[in-house]
């Protein structure tokens, strides 16, 4: 079983990302969560570390700094890197190479070796806009795969592509990753 860096960005879909963290874990892979601060405000890491019984990291200073150098440590540890849900901040930031966060710079510092897998979440319009279709089109030239959303109905009422896929969905598909490493 492989270790597993999940990164969640501030989405709706962020309940999706716990379903995920549960099932990784209950499939017997370790998986260690890192929420960007605005995530952090719409769930807990508290439950992240509940459903897998490893850390959750939320800032790579302060209180909540594990060792001394967090992004490091979690590039080392991680065999599977995973952003789920990964918002139009997360894709830009990835694409641009700018690491202002924990999320950011364990992306930065991971081995070329280690899969990275991206799970877009976002309203319709957003997915569609220019610059998002831009940066996720560089990023898979810089070797990450993009796990298309769904399509269905958002949270805030519009219809289209943009839903995050459901945890049983990703789950295969990193499995599938994991195979080919």
């Amino acid at each position: 079983m492989a270790q597993i860096v999940l990164v969640s960005g501030a989405s709706v879909a962020i309940h999706k990302a716990c379903d995920l963290a549960s099932k990784l874990t209950q499939d017997g892979h370790k998986v260690r969560a890192i929420l960007t601060r605005s995530a952090a405000k719409l769930v807990s890491p508290q439950l992240f570390e509940a459903l897998t019984s490893e850390p959750a990291y939320t800032d790579e200073f302060g209180a909540t700094r594990r060792t001394a150098m967090d992004h490091i440590e979690l590039a080392k540890w991680g065999q599977c890197f995973v952003v789920a849900p990964c918002t139009a901040d997360l894709i830009a930031k990835f694409a641009l190479g700018l690491a202002d966060d924990l999320a950011t710079t364990t992306a930065l510092a991971l081995p070329t070796s280690v899969p990275r897998l991206l799970c877009p979440a976002m309203n319709p319009g957003m997915l569609a806009a220019p610059p998002v279709r831009r940066h996720l089109e560089t990023v898979q030239g810089d070797g990450w795969s993009v796990l298309s959303p769904d399509e269905g109905r958002m949270a805030c009422g519009d219809e289209g592509q943009g839903r995050l896929p459901e945890p049983q969905k990703i789950a295969a598909w990193i499995e599938k990753s994991l195979a080919r490493r």
